[in-house]
């Protein structure tokens, strides 16, 4: 079941880095950990952490990932 549910967020990710699922959302990007269950976090439109569910390590990584490739994901929102 958390397969498919993994998945689902992939397939309606806008992005996808190194094993993250960036998706747009109305305050800014949901990103999730593909590879570990619960790994999420929500980062604003100017790149502060609001929720998580990651370690520090983890959201620095994310951040650098968010930083460096956002103009991917088309319509920006930064």
């Amino acid at each position: 079941m958390m397969m498919k549910k993994m998945e689902d967020i992939a397939d309606q990710a806008d992005m996808i880095v190194n094993g993250y699922a960036f998706t747009k959302i109305e305050i800014g990007v949901r990103v999730v950990n593909l590879n570990e269950d619960g790994h999420c976090v929500v980062i604003s439109r100017d790149g502060e952490v609001l929720e998580s569910s990651m370690d520090p390590i983890e959201e620095h990584i994310v951040l650098d990932i968010w930083r460096k490739d956002s103009q991917y994901m088309g319509d920006r929102i930064a």
